[in-house]
């Protein structure tokens, strides 16, 4: 049973600003530590305290977020943009930020409700949170195993509810790729146009 929830767990909580210019999709390593009781400062989401304007060139990103666990990104706006361009970045990066946001939350709620749940086990046992060493007591195995089947029966309906809204923004953000790839292609091919995009208010 604790082995089957820890496997659910882990496709439920994601794993942990500083942004890089990057040209091919490379990442900056530099990763900040986990807090595991965050203070109120820590649990209002955001994506960054600095974050940059698109750039032209190339897309930003930034390394993983310690509360939300994912890398801040900032996708390019390349020149003469079109509206179907533009509609496709606005949709990727609107989603980029709600993961964020559902993340964060979600993984500042499972921090919190963890620490209640062991400290409120210790205490039915008569121990404090920390041994006489000064080190954070915890729980085997099968009593954790209490606490991530009712996290997850708690949020079943949470994660459905995000299940569906992610595959329906993927589905959309793929449909306006095909579309933007299309409409590249026509735009070289085209006689017409003399293998120039059209004008960027085209949709």
């Amino acid at each position: 049973m604790s082995a089957v929830c820890r496997s659910l767990l882990r496709a439920s909580v994601r794993p942990v600003p500083g942004f890089v210019s990057v040209n091919s999709r490379l990442c900056s390593s530099t990763a900040s530590s986990a807090s595991t009781k965050p203070t109120q400062e820590q649990q209002k989401v955001k994506t960054s305290i600095q974050r940059p304007a698109p750039s032209t060139s190339h897309d930003w990103i930034g390394p993983p977020n310690r509360l939300s666990n994912m890398r801040p990104i900032v996708y390019r706006a390349p020149d003469r943009e079109t509206q179907l361009e533009k509609r496709l970045r606005t949709l990727r990066q609107e989603t980029e930020d709600w993961n964020h946001d559902f993340w964060t939350k979600q993984n500042v709620t499972f921090s919190q409700e963890k620490e209640s749940f062991i400290a409120s086990q210790l205490r039915a046992k008569g121990l404090s949170r920390r041994d006489e060493q000064g080190r954070n007591r915890s729980l085997d195995s099968e009593e954790m195993a209490v606490f991530y089947k009712n996290f997850l029966d708690t949020n079943r309906t949470r994660h459905a509810n995000y299940n569906k809204e992610w595959y329906r923004r993927n589905f959309t953000i793929t449909f306006l790729m095909a579309r933007v790839t299309l409409q590249n292609m026509w735009n070289n091919l085209s006689p017409a146009n003399g293998g120039k995009k059209n004008d960027p208010t085209a949709t």
